[in-house]
Order: C-alpha cells, then structure tokens, then sequence
C-alpha cells in the first residue's frame, strides 16, 4: 500500500473512515497493478462537448487505432452533476469510465480516495514541454495522477483609451481609480458573488500577497498568516472605498463581461474567453479600445488561480494500455492547437504560446502564458468542497462588511479544520 491514498488512510484522517470505505482503498491499491497491458475500445467521458472540440479529435484517433476505438461520454453542463457521477462510478467500481476529464480541484480528492491510476513505470508520461503549473495541478503529493489537458489563467483587461498602460501593482491600480471616476465608470471588478470564482478570486488576492489557504500537506489551514489577512484585507478595503463597484458583489464571469463590455468599467479581471467576444464587431462599446496585461500583483506581476482540466485514467479499466496512449494523443502539440484554434481553450503545451501565426490569431497568448506561468493552484486538498464552502462564505461576508477580516479569516480556519479532523 502506498501513495497519498494510502498515507492518508493510515493516519487515520480518510473522508468517511469507515470499513466500508477502508475496503475501498484496498481495492484501488489492489487495481493499480491490473490490466496495465489491457488494449481495447475505451469510454473517454466529459462534460457537454458545446464546441465540437473533442468529436473531431476522438473521430482522428479511431481512424488511426482499429480496435482501440473510443466512445464519447457526455455529462452534464453542470460541474457539481458531473463530479457525483465520477463519484458514483469510482465507488460502484464501474470499469466502464477508462478516461475521464477531472476539474483541477478535484485532482487530489480522487487521488486521495485511490481512483486514479498513478501515471509512474510503465503508465508515465512526459511532461518535459509542459507549463509546469499544470503539471502541479496533476499532483497529489508527489505522485502524478492526471494529464493535465487544458488551462487558463486570469487576465486584466484595461481600457486603453483611457489608460495609456496597464497598472503592474495593486496599488497602482487602485491610484488610477481616480480616472474610472472622472469618467463616471466603475474602476475595476472581478466576480464577487458567493459562488466558486470569488474562491477563485479571492486566492488570487492572498496568494498575490504572499499568503495561502492551506498547508502543502492539504490538511493544514494556513490563511491566518498577516500576508493572507493583507490579500484578503486589499479587497475589502476596495470594495468600502467603491473602487470596486456596489454591484459587483452579483458579478460572476459573464456580468463582469458585460459591464467591462458596455463600457461601465475601466479595469476587469476575467478569463481568455471574454477577449473574442468584447472584441466582436456589434454590441461591443469597447472594441478595439481595451488590451491586457497580466493581473498586477504586490510589487509586480500578481498571482492567477490557475483554471482548466485534467484528465485521468481510471483506476479500474480495463484497457489501462489503450488509455494510456489516448491520454497521450491529448497532449501532444497538434492536439492542444486544434484545442486553441476549435474552443479557444487555454493550451498546457509551452511552445504553442511562442507560435507566431497562432499569436496573430490570439493576441493575448504571450500574457496568457504569464498568467499561467505565473498561477498557483486552488487549495490542494481531498476537502477541497469544505474548503471552497468556507472560503466563499466568509471571504462574501468580509467584503460586504459583515464581518472583519479577523473574523473571516478565523472561521474559514475552523472550518478547513473541522473538515479535515
């Protein structure tokens, strides 16, 4: 018995320590030393494929692999539906899911629970020519147990028509507030409704601060450290101040999108996705008068939370070999390009952000790849759904003054506690 799963159990702190889910453990340890040589059709499962990106890779690869055939598995839209269906597979131990797509937060949890097949010996990738932040994101302790597949990092988009460059600290955005003012707009919003991007959000501001949520051990609370109160402390203080809007505590991506693209707001941090369509022809009142710049941190560039999926092998399959190479195929350099090119998805292969032609089409690949260079992962931890909770609520009631920063900072401690005793 080994690897995080096992250490875990052994220190007697698992998720439900009971003998029912003992023998689970038992029975993943047994399955990662079967069917590592299985070759056959394999079931690659993920959320809606709303892009297209994903039948038309799956269609070149069955054209190339008679006998390994693989079939598209469609979940829900929904990420909360689509992780209790892993869940509820990996449990039944069902040899029907081979390759599945893993949301980088929930990397650890099933690791820590012995569902994914370690990707070390003969099932090892390389990784060499990847951004390693995505690579992090695939591990739990120190053992790979994912490929990681897509990513995406935080950007700042700024309004050139009234900023003649971007702010590179905190505070010097902050000072510029007083133009957002002049002009009658809303100075800078991210998204501060209670929901998973303010957990997103907020990490940025702690980790750019130098702080951390959670120890390296993914058990430990650790934001009661002064540098993550300060992360924690700059947005509160920029929401009392109205730097950042009133409204922006409703704002998820798209209402953040909207108001940055309407013309309400001079800085925005958001995903890639929002520069094509801010820049469309139509609606758009800022087309053509914004550019980015990676999201300005405490003494320079700042820290994104690092977005994207994984994809992994369950740790059940039965065609473990034929997996293995599929998970190959999903990161190799012409794959992550078509996945650019078909869903404007963020790619985990460093050399397609040098590409020249590609930049043409993408402009903001050079700053993408700083975002990303540059991420930190959401807390690592197998309670990661405790602890994105905690964080959502208390970090929500910090910025509307409900309660302190002390105080916010001090529950969210206790409850990472609680869900890990």
């Amino acid at each position: 018995m080994r690897h995080g799963a096992i250490a875990l159990l052994a220190a007697g702190i698992m998720l439900a320590a009971t003998s029912c889910a003992d023998q689970g453990i038992r029975a993943a340890a047994q399955a990662e030393h079967d069917n590592l040589d299985g070759r056959g059709p394999i079931t690659y499962v993920q959320g809606k494929d709303n892009s297209n990106v994903i039948r038309p890779l799956i269609d070149a690869w069955n054209a190339t692999h008679p006998g390994e055939e693989v079939t598209l598995e469609e979940q829900s839209n929904k990420p909360d539906q689509q992780h209790e269906d892993l869940v509820q597979h990996f449990q039944s131990r069902d040899t029907g899911y081979d390759v599945v797509v893993v949301d980088l937060v929930w990397t650890a949890e099933f690791a820590a629970r012995g569902w994914l097949q370690p990707l070390e010996g003969q099932m090892g990738i390389d990784t060499a020519e990847l951004l390693e932040p995505t690579v992090t994101s695939a591990r739990y302790g120190d053992i790979l147990y994912a490929a990681p597949q897509v990513s995406d990092g935080a950007l700042l988009y700024y309004r050139t028509d009234l900023v003649d460059h971007p702010p590179a600290t905190w505070d010097e955005l902050i000072a510029r507030c007083s133009t957002a003012r002049s002009a009658g707009i809303g100075c800078y919003a991210g998204q501060y409704a209670k929901y998973e991007g303010l957990t997103v959000n907020a990490a940025e501001a702690i980790t750019t601060a130098g702080g951390s949520i959670i120890g390296a051990d993914g058990l430990t609370p650790t934001i009661d450290s002064p540098e993550a109160k300060a992360g924690l402390q700059s947005l509160v203080d920029a929401y009392r101040n109205g730097d950042i809007p009133r409204e922006a505590v409703t704002f998820q991506e798209e209402q953040a999108r909207q108001a940055f693209q309407s013309g309400n707001l001079m800085f925005m941090r958001n995903w890639p996705y929002a520069y094509s369509l801010m820049n469309g022809q139509g609606s758009s009142a800022v087309a053509g008068k914004f550019a980015v710049a990676p999201l300005p941190g405490k003494t320079g560039t700042g820290s994104s939370s690092l977005g994207g999926h994984n994809v992994a092998i369950n740790v059940y399959s039965g065609h473990k070999a034929t997996a293995h190479d599929f998970l190959t195929f999903m990161m190799n350099k012409k794959t992550q390009e078509f996945f650019l090119s078909q869903g404007s998805l963020a790619p985990v292969h460093a050399d397609v952000y040098d590409d020249q032609e590609l930049i043409a089409q993408h402009p903001y690949l050079p700053t993408l790849k700083t975002s990303i260079e540059n991420a930190v992962p959401r807390p690592i931890t197998p309670f990661y759904p405790a602890v994105t909770r905690a964080v959502q609520n208390n970090a929500y009631a910090a910025i509307r003054g409900e309660k302190t920063v002390d105080q916010a900072v001090a529950d969210i401690r206790s409850a990472i506690a609680a869900a890990g005793s």
